[in-house]
């Protein structure tokens, strides 16, 4: 992908201000868009985040305020270790694109082929930080029931197929009852690749389009589900066990949410191994991924039954 278009280039620049220029562009996904932007001279802003997006698209733009909205959310609570805004251009007017320009967060989001322990409850504590924002929905941060609850892969199912397992699990959602209870900030798509670490240490958490207001359980279900995608079933214990020392209590319905979270998937697990490969893992393919996701939500359908739902 071509780098960012002249326009948007100045209009970053403008928004730092202090005469800085754009000495450096790097891709942050798959080596494009987002956009890490190196500024000289340094003293005012060494670096910042750029995000573009397609005016004419509807999709992109419903993202693009979302992505905003929750940035201001976590800009209110220093507690979430989340960029800051410089700038925003929701219309494209003045960059010719949809435009988000953030500070740059430290620390990175290569995934390790093992994780400590530290990672795992590191993990568990993200979540579990989010969950202390009470929030009710709102613009742009509607109410969700599930991780990234604007794909609709049910449907996508539907088309590519499906399997015996997925299809138990989708009629066991069908019949039960989303939890209710107060709402909180979600970060809706929480797994590794959207965090950024130092050590054992979560230093971020990026891409917050698909935030909104939910159940805790959202985000601890999806946090608990990728790193056992990562890691293998072990890893989801300890990041309950992170969410449980971060909050002192134990949440509830927690086999529920690992099945919306398993259910977000589709047969072949294929279609998320690029991002994964992105970011380091190049030892995982379609069917340890499979393997591990059946695994997970096997045990959690076992604990639904075990609870009586």
């Amino acid at each position: 992908m071509p780098e960012p278009a002249e326009q948007a280039l100045r209009w970053a620049t403008d928004a730092v201000g202090g005469g800085v220029r754009v000495a450096a562009v790097t891709g942050l996904r798959e080596g494009a868009n987002p956009w890490l932007l190196r500024f000289e001279p340094a003293d005012r802003v060494e670096a910042a985040v750029l995000r573009l997006g397609d005016p004419a698209d509807p999709e992109h733009r419903r993202r693009f305020g979302t992505e905003v909205a929750a940035l201001r959310v976590a800009g209110d609570h220093h507690q979430l270790p989340a960029a800051r805004l410089i700038a925003t251009d929701l219309d494209g007017a003045a960059a010719g694109a949809l435009a988000v320009l953030t500070t740059v967060l430290p620390g990175n989001s290569r995934i390790p082929s093992v994780a400590s322990i530290g990672r795992l409850r590191g993990l568990g504590a993200a979540a579990a930080a989010l969950q202390s924002v009470p929030l009710a929905p709102r613009n742009a941060l509607p109410l969700r029931t599930s991780p990234m609850a604007d794909v609709d892969f049910a449907a996508r199912r539907r088309e590519k197929g499906t399997t015996a397992l997925l299809a138990a699990a989708e009629e066991r959602l069908k019949r039960l009852p989303v939890p209710g209870g107060p709402t909180v900030f979600v970060h809706g798509d929480l797994w590794y690749g959207n965090t950024l670490w130092s050590g054992d240490r979560c230093t971020g958490i990026v891409d917050w389009d698909s935030a909104g207001a939910g159940s805790p359980g959202i985000d601890l279900g999806g946090a608990r589900f990728d790193a056992v995608l990562m890691f293998g079933l072990p890893a989801a214990e300890q990041v309950l066990e992170g969410w449980q020392r971060a909050t002192g209590r134990r949440p509830g319905q927690v086999a529920y949410w690992d099945v919306v979270a398993a259910s977000r998937t589709l047969a072949d697990m294929a279609f998320c191994v690029p991002a994964l490969h992105d970011q380091g893992r190049t030892d995982l393919d379609a069917g340890i991924l499979g393997q591990r996701r059946d695994a997970f939500l096997s045990t959690a359908l076992s604990r639904l039954d075990a609870d009586g739902r």
